[in-house]
């Protein structure tokens, strides 16, 4: 098969120059699908990042009611398997329990992201229920393209690994704790967690039920998130709350650098440290800020981190256990077998059933002084920064993450995971918006994503930052290096 485009090319183009090729006449919607199906043949057995390709809309772009005319113009999207609903698609959430199980109906957000023109190929890997940090388990281990001996973290993995090889410039992703920014850190993506009240989690959950879960992308240019950020946000009727939007797009925002910010650093995390690489890396990011105009010192909020860390553990699990009680119930199972469920998550399962109205009531007290202390620090800085993670990635079979762990405990299993991913989880909690973005390094050799955050609904100045940082270091993320498996690489 002749394709469009070499792929040195294709992978100099993000989502904007795509659809911009399709609206001149140079390209096809069909020409895009049939170039990111190449590239997935190409570097899938390496990498195992994709559940499922749809053949049928390959072949018909507009097949599942893409929109051609949307700003996206007919762009490739995998859908992270756990994500918004497809009518009569298999959705499997990374686990045994759920093989064979295919909604009845379209999210909302799927209806969005269609509307936006994006054409949603197939299905990228995650860990079982999204529940760990990596996806590696009995149906597909998922590999870093820096370096197949390493995880891509979690849980949008196959999304992760998919934009960071150049098959796709950008996908979807979920984030219930760092799901989006830390294998976007890893992988050396842009990855954008919004705050609160910007896409629906309609028509099964809210963001008053979902909580801590977000929707949202990775990307290889800011230009991209912002694209998606202003074509597929918005609530659907009867929402729990008010959904906000900004009075400017995001895509016009970015054009212009903001004023000079007042930007604060730490990665004293309560009880959690980073590692004296991961602390020089941030330093010379913020001298990086420095140099671009803005105040630039250490600070922290004043936040009772122990009692934060407790309720996020509090709410996943009792969240998990109601999500795997509803699919028993729905496939006839009084409880879940080792051969259908993982082990943590048959622990999370017995241990967050019979989560009381007090547990619950005093999860949502340390939410409540958590997001208030946050909200006062940001009255006196505009943004903190953070390396994304506080150790280095793990390689592939660190089962100590993962939810195949023997660990006997499910408390201690949690308070491993905090650790490592102590910097993202309480942006969730809080519903403000972070951004990891790769202008740092391990020293493994894999990226280092640097989380910047912001007070609730700054979702556009994180990503002004983001842009007047593409700017200067000339859209080069990553050093301008790319990973090893790649879909430009021979």
């Amino acid at each position: 098969m002749t394709l469009a485009m070499g792929w040195e090319e294709w992978t100099k183009h993000d989502a904007v120059a795509l659809a911009d090729c399709v609206r001149k006449g140079d390209l096809t919607p069909a020409d895009l699908a049939a170039q990111a199906a190449a590239g997935i043949a190409k570097t899938n057995p390496a990498l195992s990042a994709v559940v499922e390709v749809f053949e049928d809309v390959i072949a018909d772009p507009l097949k599942d009611g893409m929109n051609p005319a949307g700003i996206f113009a007919g762009v490739p999207l995998l859908i992270k398997d756990l994500g918004p609903t497809l009518k009569g698609r298999l959705q499997e959430f990374g686990s045994m329990i759920m093989q064979g199980h295919r909604p009845q109906q379209d999210s909302f957000l799927t209806e969005k992201i269609r509307k936006a023109g994006l054409n949603i190929i197939g299905r990228s890997t995650t860990p079982e229920f999204g529940v760990c940090s990596s996806a590696e388990n009995a149906l597909y281990v998922t590999r870093n393209p820096w370096n197949t001996d390493y995880t891509t973290y979690g849980s949008s993995a196959g999304t992760a690994a998919m934009v960071a090889a150049g098959v796709l410039p950008i996908s979807h992703g979920t984030d219930g704790g760092g799901s989006i920014r830390i294998p976007a850190g890893a992988n050396g993506n842009i990855g954008l967690k919004v705050s609160r009240g910007v896409f629906s989690l309609a028509p099964n959950l809210s963001d008053l039920s979902g909580l801590v879960s977000i929707q949202g992308c990775l990307s290889r240019t800011v230009r991209d998130t912002a694209a998606f950020v202003d074509h597929c946000r918005g609530g659907a009727p009867g929402e729990f709350m008010p959904f906000w939007s900004s009075a400017e797009s995001y895509s016009d925002l970015i054009k212009r650098d903001p004023g000079r910010l007042r930007i604060a650093l730490s990665h004293e995390w309560g009880d959690y440290r980073a590692t004296p690489h991961f602390v020089a890396e941030l330093e010379r990011v913020g001298r990086l800020l420095e140099g671009l105009g803005h105040h630039v010192e250490w600070a922290l909020p004043e936040v009772d981190f122990r009692a934060a860390f407790a309720a996020q553990t509090t709410c996943y699990i009792s969240n998990f256990a109601q999500v795997i009680a509803g699919h028993l119930a729905r496939l006839g199972l009084e409880r879940p077998t080792p051969e259908l469920l993982e082990p943590i998550n048959i622990k999370i399962w017995e241990t967050g059933l019979h989560t009381s109205y007090t547990e619950r009531a005093r999860m949502q007290a340390a939410f409540n002084t958590t997001s208030r202390a946050f909200g006062d620090f940001f009255d006196r800085w505009d943004i903190i920064l953070t390396p994304i993670t506080a150790r280095p990635t793990p390689k592939v079979g660190t089962t100590e993450y993962l939810t195949t762990s023997t660990n006997p405990s499910v408390h201690d299993w949690f308070a491993n995971l905090w650790q490592n991913f102590a910097y993202t989880p309480l942006a969730n909690l809080c519903g403000i918006p972070g951004i990891s973005l790769p202008l740092a390094s391990q020293e493994n050799g894999l990226p280092l994503g640097i989380q910047a955050q912001a007070r609730q609904a700054n979702d556009g100045l994180l990503l002004q930052l983001a842009a007047q940082i593409e700017r200067a270091i000339d859209g080069k993320w990553n050093d301008g290096k790319r990973p090893a498996e790649h879909v430009s690489r021979q």
